[in-house]
């Protein structure tokens, strides 16, 4: 429990780091819409790419000065950076395309106010931290590595006029010797030009091409060693915080960001989203649509699943209390030797005078006043993940079941492909213009509120039902999630939204066009987030959802749940809603 507890608060610790710098960032770039989410900063729902290696702190292992340091060192590239100018001129090879985005980053460091010498100091500190890591992880040890690092050191020197790294001089100094004379001219100018991005950037390019070559110099010099006995070759990864996704903007994680847009039919009805007709829309229990055999079937392949991976239970439910507990007054504990006078003790002193425990405290309890509900995406695409979509489920529930917070399993899809019965009606209509969703929306419950896990498992297993697995219209099933939930519970009431992808339906898309629905699920949960009544968390299946929820997640499941799983998602969790 002790450790669950550390765990907890050393998340909501880096939350409040984050949200600082966040706020320092705004400050001082102007920007209103920036904050972090998942160690990468955001503008509004939209992900910016890394600007350069040193400005991503470990929170594990880097201070609180180095987080202020990194963040500003990111106001300073959103102030002073031209994005279209710098975008325009990269580098397409990634090795120069790292070189420039740190040089540039040099840049807009070195234009940091004489009359901030707390940012400035920020900036050093933030810059040594990473330089003592980079020596010490033993990436120097290679050729590539101390050129890199030696060329990060100069030219960082040369254009903030500040001395190279103090410990690691006399390392470096061999390779700056020796480099000098190709890089002299490309260097020179660099602190001159400072204030003219576009020169400055010619210089930048001009030392990146050169240093690539020079890399790419040494790969040659590797393929031959590998043909000589008497030779090892220098393959040592640079794997060291410095190759950065500098592509990956609207990715996080390694993870493609979900597909989103504006929909010009909605935007055009002022946001009012309609359904052609619900005549056809279902709501049942999963229990229901799965032949009894077929059902045991499933239960006991999801079973030999979950004890395959070897999976914790007792464990996440102490962690899951230890950040949806909240204490509650629990009577009073007597027999202390502090605290309020208990008076029922008080003729303990006559007949015993040295008797000092006459005192009392009150008692609290943790109680897990909560409502939890997983909304898992049945679309045709969630086929290949349901498995292990189905052990992270039901062993969430089980855990929480453990602890007293009512859980439900919910899930949505369609009950035909492209439309069914409802394009059908809108045919028969004579196509009208706009017509909005079109298709037959079916709600499952695989486990509602007032039924255990225990009582539930047999219908968890319909989870493993291919076939009810079609299209997904995600908005409508968040709110009718949602409106469950605030029906049925008033405490603190938090929704799991599951899914691999945007929201999909072919008729709805060709018949309005192919944002409507995901446009549509965006604003739903902006309006629900907005309210504040339901805490939404997005769960990406191998895909960043972070278009559509703003508190999100995402993991690769292909292969299995593990505990490092459960555990980020219990993190999300202890986080609490960003708003």
């Amino acid at each position: 429990m002790v450790e669950q507890k550390v765990a907890a608060s050393a998340t909501r610790h880096q939350q409040r780091i984050d949200d600082l710098c966040a706020a320092s960032i705004r400050a001082l770039s102007d920007e209103a819409g920036l904050h972090f989410r998942g160690r990468r900063l955001y503008r509004g729902e939209k992900s910016l790419p890394p600007f350069a290696p040193h400005l991503s702190p470990k929170p594990d292992i880097d201070d609180f000065q180095s987080f202020r340091g990194a963040a500003d060192g990111m106001a300073l590239r959103l102030r002073f950076s031209d994005a279209a100018l710098h975008k325009r001129l990269y580098p397409t090879d990634p090795m120069e395309r790292m070189l420039y985005e740190m040089m540039e980053q040099f840049r807009v460091e070195a234009l940091a106010p004489s009359d901030m010498p707390g940012m400035v100091h920020n900036l050093s500190h933030r810059f040594e931290a990473w330089s003592l890591a980079f020596y010490n992880s033993g990436l120097t040890e290679t050729s590539k590595g101390i050129l890199l690092y030696t060329v990060a050191q100069i030219t960082r020197s040369r254009v903030t006029a500040q001395p190279v790294v103090e410990a690691t001089e006399d390392a470096i100094e061999a390779t700056r010797m020796s480099i000098v004379r190709s890089l002299g001219h490309g260097l020179a100018g660099l602190r001159r030009q400072r204030f003219d991005q576009a020169a400055y950037a010619e210089r930048a390019l001009s030392i990146a091409h050169t240093v690539a070559g020079m890399l790419a110099a040494y790969d040659q010099e590797d393929i031959t060693a590998e043909n000589d006995s008497d030779t090892e070759p220098d393959d040592k990864p640079l794997d060291f915080n410095l190759w950065m996704d500098f592509e990956g903007e609207g990715e996080e994680d390694g993870f493609t960001a979900a597909s989103s847009g504006n929909s010009r039919s909605l935007a055009e009805s002022g946001d009012v989203y309609c359904v052609f007709t619900d005549e056809f829309d279902t709501e049942a229990q999963a229990i229901d649509l799965v032949r009894p055999a077929l059902l045991q079937e499933y239960r006991e392949r999801l079973d030999q699943r979950i004890e395959k991976q070897g999976l914790s239970v007792a464990r996440l439910a102490r962690e899951l209390n230890a950040v949806l507990a909240t204490p509650v007054r629990d009577g009073w504990q007597g027999g202390l030797e502090e605290g309020y006078i208990d008076g029922r003790q008080l003729t303990q002193l006559i007949t015993s005078p040295s008797e000092r425990r006459l005192f009392r405290q009150e008692q609290y309890a943790p109680v897990s006043d909560s409502a939890v509900s997983f909304l898992i995406d049945c679309s045709g695409s969630m086929r290949e993940h349901v498995e292990s979509v189905a052990v992270l489920v039901d062993v969430m529930a089980r855990a929480l079941d453990q602890i007293g917070v009512v859980t439900e399993v919910l899930g949505f899809t369609t009950n035909a492909w492209n439309g069914g019965r409802a394009q059908k009606a809108w045919l028969r209509a004579g196509r009208p213009p706009h017509p909005g969703r079109l298709n037959e929306t079916a709600h499952l419950i695989f486990k509602d509120s007032d039924t255990s896990w225990r009582r539930a498992r047999p219908a968890l297993g319909a989870l493993l039902k291919n076939d009810l697995f079609r299209e997904g219209v995600d908005g409508e099933a968040v709110v009718w999630a949602t409106n469950r939930m605030q029906q049925r519970h008033d405490g603190r009431r938090l929704l799991m939204v599951i899914s691999d992808g945007s929201p999909t339906d072919g008729a709805t898309s060709l018949a309005n066009d192919a944002h409507y629905l995901d446009h549509h699920l965006c604003n739903v949960v902006a309006s629900l987030e907005a309210q504040g009544a339901v805490e939404i968390y997005g769960i990406g299946v191998g895909l960043d959802l972070s278009p559509y929820y703003r508190n999100n997640r995402a993991f690769d499941l292909s292969a299995s749940v593990t505990n490092t799983v459960l555990r980020e998602i219990v993190a999300m969790i202890a986080a609490g809603p960003r708003r």
